[in-house]
């Protein structure tokens, strides 16, 4: 077998590896908490991590068209997870903020997140999943 072919199916199997492992996480997240879907837990998550951002920043973060953000996020503000507050260098636009009430579900959602995946990796090497880590790493920054 060539080396070309050999690269071609890895790259395949690496496709197919991802897409399951992105419809598992789709299939987990009402597990972590029923009332946050996956894209909803991401955006909260990512609010979180920046500290507030602005709606355009998440669409163009997570490649989402921004009626999808919009719906999301007047999701997670129905649930008393985000709110808006006035930027103070464009007052045109509202940053988002999480909620005490938000950041405590995304704690407890982040914590069962962790668990099962401390128990997907339970047999794993320090070292293998210290590469997975570098190779998903290089994969998502497009190294």
């Amino acid at each position: 077998m060539s080396a070309r072919t050999t690269r071609t199916q890895a790259v395949d199997t690496i496709q197919r590896e991802l897409t399951a492992f992105a419809r598992r996480a789709r299939g987990r997240a009402a597990e972590l908490h029923p009332e946050l879907s996956l894209v909803a837990y991401s955006i909260l998550d990512l609010i979180l991590e920046r500290d507030g951002c602005l709606a355009t920043d998440l669409a163009e973060q997570f490649l989402l068209d921004k009626s999808t953000v919009s719906r999301q996020v007047g999701a997670l503000e129905k649930l008393g997870y985000l709110e808006r507050v006035v930027d103070p260098g464009n007052r045109r636009n509202h940053l988002l903020h999480a909620t005490p009430e938000g950041r405590a579900v995304a704690g407890e959602a982040e914590r069962r997140r962790r668990e099962a995946f401390q128990a997907r990796f339970a047999d794993w090497t320090d070292e293998d999943v210290e590469a997975m880590a570098g190779y998903l790493t290089r994969y998502n920054r497009g190294d």
